[in-house]
Order: structure tokens, then sequence, then C-alpha cells
């Protein structure tokens, strides 16, 4: 593998950023996880705070204390770099301005917060930084995207992990059809048990359970059955299920998919074409702009938020339209959200986002959402899942699982 000064480098050079003389990165203790990733720290125990200096062109430099100098020869062995020593904070502060001074820097800093997914510099360094001399402090936001991208053993890996969600998303809905029909009591925890087992018999995880709702559960978006949280399901209700898994140490599958326990009413059904509608509309955004190179995560949640809003239920949909997936299910990746923040990081080759629009009207009884994954690549957007056309009517007396399910996916008629 190159040592990570020659990786981080070589992405300042392909940033296409000419105002932008060099990548700053600062961490103490781990405040800053990114500082890590691109240094490939490891578990080296550090406790003082350092400053790596990696110029467009030219020789990097470490900023480390004396004590610590010993590691940060072993962990950049190789690497065409300076080492930088200080112990007083007068000298770091000389040596700093030494290094920046004058130059226009990108740092883990997000004007005003606004992306909390990068926002990792405290307010204290970033007075140091510009009392240096620094020219300009911008985010390294787009940068560090170019660090999350996907192996083709990553995809390989998320490919499995959805082919093991949809078997388990089948037996859950299959479960509560043929328990409606039979009369027996189905509760969220029994559902939720046969999810996690597919899941675990597969040699994956999930990281905690998955989200099994019933009826009004389903309008709190993190549901959570549980202790005294256990629905019984009742014929008129909604049936709600969001599952997601990983094999450890590659990047999650993040589905959900929705049914009725029996025929749908008007509400429901309008709810739901609302909802898929949002969820095409993003999709064909990507579709449409993804390869141009200049598409922004917010873009994509304006345009099916827009969709939400013109059928009257803007006040419903509260949550951002998806999120960076990755090794954690939600990645460090650019989001498609215009409403918790407005995220304007490009979407990027080689990463996947979710698209998952919802509503939910509390005090209709009911939420619904569906979620689709999508990995981006040079020629446009590639849906990895499924796509849920209609929910699962569910306890039809008579009707078969397979027949269910193929009308949920858009199979029949």
């Amino acid at each position: 593998m190159a040592d990570p000064i020659s990786r981080i480098q070589r992405a300042l050079q392909a940033a296409h950023q000419p105002d932008l003389d060099g990548w700053l990165i600062y961490d103490f203790r781990g405040l800053n996880p990114h500082a890590g990733r691109l240094l490939n720290l490891g578990r080296t125990f550090l406790t003082r705070r350092f400053f790596v200096w990696v110029p467009k062109t030219g020789r990097a430099a470490v900023l480390h204390h004396r004590i610590e100098g010993g590691a940060w020869q072993r962990l950049l062995a190789g690497a065409d770099v300076d080492f930088a020593p200080y112990s007083a904070h007068t000298e770091l502060d000389a040596r700093l301005a030494e290094l920046i001074g004058g130059k226009t820097v990108a740092m883990e800093y997000s004007p005003r917060a606004a992306v909390p997914y990068v926002s990792y510099v405290d307010a204290g360094t970033l007075e140091r930084v510009r009392e240096a001399g620094v020219r300009r402090v911008l985010t390294s936001a787009d940068l560090l995207q170019g660090f999350l991208t996907w192996s083709a053993e990553d995809l390989s890996a998320h490919r499995r992990a959805v082919a093991v969600l949809m078997r388990a998303k089948d037996l859950a809905f299959e479960y509560v059809h043929t328990g409606l029909q039979a009369g027996s009591p189905v509760t969220e925890l029994e559902v939720q048990a046969i999810i996690a087992q597919e899941i675990a018999q597969a040699g994956m995880v999930s990281g905690h359970p998955v989200n099994v709702s019933f009826g009004v559960n389903a309008a709190d978006s993190h549901y959570e059955p549980g202790g005294d949280h256990n629905a019984t399901l009742e014929r008129g209700q909604c049936v709600l299920i969001d599952l997601w898994a990983q094999e450890p140490g590659r990047p999650f599958g993040d589905v959900t998919w929705v049914g009725h326990a029996g025929d749908m009413s008007e509400e429901y059904l309008s709810a739901w074409q609302a909802v898929s509608g949002a969820r095409d509309a993003g999709l064909a955004v990507m579709q449409a702009r993804l390869s141009s190179g200049t598409l922004q995560g917010w873009e994509v949640d304006r345009a099916a938020r827009s969709v939400t809003e013109a059928a009257g239920l803007g006040e419903h949909f509260t949550h951002r339209l998806g999120h960076s997936l990755g090794v954690e299910i939600h990645g460090a990746g650019a989001n498609l959200d215009d409403l918790e923040t407005h995220d304007t990081r490009l979407l990027l080759p080689g990463l996947c986002v979710t698209i998952e629009p919802g509503v939910y009207p509390a005090q209709r009884g009911y939420g619904i959402r569906s979620e689709i994954d999508v990995y981006m690549t040079e020629q446009g957007p590639e849906v990895t899942t499924p796509v849920q056309a209609l929910p699962f009517v569910l306890g039809r007396a008579g009707e078969r699982w397979a027949a269910v399910r193929a009308r949920g996916l858009g199979e029949l008629a």
C-alpha cells in the first residue's frame, strides 16, 4: 500500500481547486476521527496534539511533540515527510506559522458546522491556525469523500448483504401474511427475531436490532421493538420493516419495505404514492445529473421533497432523504439532505447512498417509508436493491404469499 502522505497528495492534485495550497490535518486524542483514517494511525497511542501539513506539491511535514517523535518515525517510515518537533506551545505556534503562513488550507471544518460529519476541528484550534497567518481555511468535505470509496470486493459484499436482507424481508412478511390468514397473533418481536436469525445464519451482523413497526409505531421513524414496546398486529394497521446488515468490516445493505394488514385505505395508498413518487424523483435527478460530477446532496433531497409537499404531506416528511452508506451504516460521505443540513458535498463515483423518503402522520395512525440503495458510478447511479412497487396487502383469505410478493414487486397487475 502506498504511504498515506502520497495518497493524500494525489487527492489534492486531483481536486481541481487551484486556490488550495494543501491539507492541514489536526488531531488531539482522537477528536478528529478522519485524521486516523487518513494517516493510517490504527491503534497507535498518541497523547499530544499534532498537525500534519500536506502541500499540493513538495514535502509534507509533521508537527509533533518531541516525546512522540519515535512513534511518528515508525508511522510514516518511507514517506516523503519532514518531522518538526515542538515542546513548548510557543514553539508549536512558531513552527505552525512557518508551515502555513500565507497559505490556503483545507481542514476538517465546516462553516457554521453545516455538515457535522466533517466539523471536527474545535474553535480554539481554528483561532490558532488563523493567528498563524493562514490566508484562508476551506472545508475538506469533498476531499474526504475520496477516501471512502468502495473497492470491487466492497461492492460484492454489499450485494451479498442485500441478498440476505431480501430473504429476511420475504420470510418476515410471509410470517405476517400467514399469521393473519390463520387468525394467529403476530407481534413485532416475533417478526424481528425471524429477521435476526436469517442475518446471523448468513454470518452477517446488524449492529443493533432492526426496526419492525406495526400501526402508529411506524410513525416513529427510528422505532425499535423491545421490552414494553412489542405491539400485536391488528387488521387495518400498517407494517413497516427497516432492516440492515453487513459482512463484518464491509459496507452495509439497508432497505425499508412496507405492508398493510388487509386492504389499504385510500389515504394510505395516496400517502404511499407520494412516498414512492418522491423516491423515484430523487433517483431521476441522479440519473440525469450524476455523471456531470456537479450534483450535490441537497439537490436530490429537494427534488424528492417537492413531491411530498405537492401531495400535502411535506410536514410529515421529517428527516433527510438519504444517508451515505458504508462500513458504518450512516457513513461519513455526502448525504441527500436539504432539511437537517444543507449538504453541498458532491455525489461522487465509488460511494453509495440510500434514498428513503417517508411520511409519518402519527395522528392518523401510520407511517410509510420506501428505501433503496444507490451505488454511484462514472456512468451514473446503479440501484443495488429491488424497488417496491406497492405495499404488500397481507392476510387476504386464500391468497398465497408468492402472489402477494409479486404484486409488491410490480410483477402482477
